[in-house]
């Protein structure tokens, strides 16, 4: 049921950004002087492969993805990506203060059709606890996140038809915002990169970055 979309990973990933119109993958590193920028490429989609962030065409996409990656030039093979679209629900809920996880999981189970219009099979679903609601202790703020389980697998195989290994599979919009609270012009680049160029490319990488970002805590 649970499909990490919250849960952090250590391993160094690949940012595998697939959008309507084109992917775009960033491979950073990590030290106590910030984030390096080691490679970054863009490559276009041929025309209706993706709508709506529904991947219609999965081999002609990890062909793409496959001459990318050529770009890139990189040795990692872990790899982040996301959902996005129609199929992708957030919701904060409420729940009992104490639960464990498995107990949180099966009460999610058991509301589902409160807060998801799919069959509960058909969906991938993970959780994270936001904190204890301030006017009342006994209850927690639980961020529900939920995808068609298609979407999911759509992904999971245009990595593997790439040669990579999808480690992450986060929600687009978690990606986004966790890119929001970077300067990504200011990364040092990396001896693949020509930093004048990563400064004027830099602003429309955000969700690859933020992806990319998921290999640090």
């Amino acid at each position: 049921m649970r499909k990490g979309f919250f849960r952090r990973k250590t391993d160094t990933l690949l940012g595998v950004d697939i959008n309507d119109t084109a992917i775009s993958l960033v491979e950073l590193s990590h030290s106590t002087g910030g984030y390096t920028i080691q490679g970054y490429a863009t490559q276009a989609l041929p025309a209706h492969a993706v709508v709506d962030g529904t991947l219609l065409d999965l081999e002609g996409i990890g062909h793409v993805l496959q001459a990318a990656l050529a770009r890139l030039r990189t040795s990692a093979r872990g790899a982040a990506v996301a959902v996005s679209g129609p199929s992708v629900i957030t919701r904060v809920i409420e729940m009992e203060a104490g639960l464990n996880d498995d107990e949180m999981t099966w009460m999610i189970q058991m509301e589902a059709d409160q807060y998801i219009p799919y069959p509960l099979d058909d969906v991938s679903i993970d959780f994270q606890v936001q904190g204890q609601l301030s006017q009342d202790p006994a209850r927690v703020q639980v961020l529900l996140a939920a995808c068609l389980k298609a979407q999911v697998e759509a992904r999971e195989a245009v990595l593997a038809l790439a040669g990579l290994v999808p480690k992450v599979v986060d929600v687009e919009a978690f990606a986004l915002a966790r890119a929001c609270s970077q300067d990504f012009a200011s990364f040092t680049p990396g001896h693949r990169v020509d930093g004048a160029q990563w400064a004027l490319d830099a602003q429309g990488m955000g969700i690859a970055c933020g992806l990319a970002l998921r290999s640090f805590a």
